[in-house]
């Protein structure tokens, strides 16, 4: 019996078959990953191209939230201090307008309406990280600098612009609120209303510090207003924030889903696969040397 000599190259691409999946095999169990190159799965290879390009979105916005997210609760935590301020001025101005103060007891309120415009002040030339909270866009230097000239002795250097950041695809927030229309707003001027209460104060004249005391209670009106932009602010960043924590899980999901090898598998696969090959090759080692040796031996 003669054996076919057309077995030399099925045994031998059976050899490279098998080699190719125990190279694949240990490839994937070296990686942790089933496609290493787009050819070795070009659908899944396309789909984790876009899913690389939304995690990269999802990681800026992300980015762009935590940025903002301390500076809004700083800016809205130093007008939760002017209010403070503004209810304790009203107190002291309803006190010094009841007309039984001394003078001396007047100028001690003054003195303290004094201390809470410096108080105001500060508060509206906030910084945060070296940026000042209420320049609108101009926010490298503090918004306000003295002016005796000016009613209230100060004069705002910032700009009406504001600052809006991009958290989502098609999502932009509003991150300040310039210093011009919370603290020197023309129908609401906190600086002036304070200041004009210092100086009623000082004189002593109760109906001017009842008009003084108004104005204040204005101003303290307008900027719990002013309050609630940060407040809206700071619930948009915060919902966004939780959004994008679950869309950055779900992006990793899909990812492991695209191209991680489940180890348990790579594993088995590897183990079959080096069976398979050392099978192909102790064949070979058996049939080839028998098969030459007849294709040799045939008479011409």
């Amino acid at each position: 019996m003669r054996v076919n000599p057309n077995m030399v190259p099925d045994m031998l691409a059976a050899i490279q078959q098998s080699q190719t999946t125990l190279n694949t095999a240990l490839q994937q169990v070296a990686t942790g990953k089933t496609v290493s190159v787009p050819s070795d799965n070009p659908t899944a290879s396309a789909e984790m191209v876009q899913n690389t390009i939304e995690t990269a979105d999802v990681d800026q916005y992300t980015q762009n939230v935590s940025s903002v997210l301390s500076t809004v609760q700083t800016a809205d935590s130093a007008l939760s201090s002017v209010v403070t301020s503004l209810t304790q001025a009203v107190s002291l101005g309803t006190e010094g307008a009841n007309g039984t103060n001394s003078a001396a007891n007047q100028q001690a309120i003054a003195a303290q309406v004094q201390g809470l415009l410096t108080s105001v002040l500060s508060q509206a030339n906030m910084s945060y990280q070296g940026t000042y909270l209420f320049g609108g866009t101009a926010n490298a230097t503090a918004p306000y600098t003295a002016d005796p000239s000016s009613p209230s002795g100060y004069t705002y250097k910032g700009n009406s612009e504001v600052n809006s950041i991009q958290v989502g695809d098609q999502q932009s927030v509003q991150v300040n609120v310039p210093g011009s229309q919370i603290f020197s707003n023309s129908s609401a001027n906190v600086l002036n209303s304070l200041s004009s209460l210092v100086t009623a104060l000082q004189s002593g004249n109760t109906t001017e510090i009842g008009t003084a005391t108004a104005a204040v209670s204005s101003a303290l009106n307008y900027v719990s207003q002013q309050r609630v932009i940060y407040g809206n602010t700071e619930r948009q960043l915060n919902s966004q924030e939780t959004y994008l924590q679950q869309e950055t899980v779900t992006l990793a999901s899909q990812a492991t889903s695209l191209v991680d090898v489940n180890e348990a598998t790579a594993a088995t696969n590897l183990s079959q696969a080096e069976t398979d090959n050392n099978a192909a090759l102790a064949a070979a080692a058996k049939v080839l040397p028998d098969t030459l040796l007849n294709y040799l031996g045939v008479p011409n």
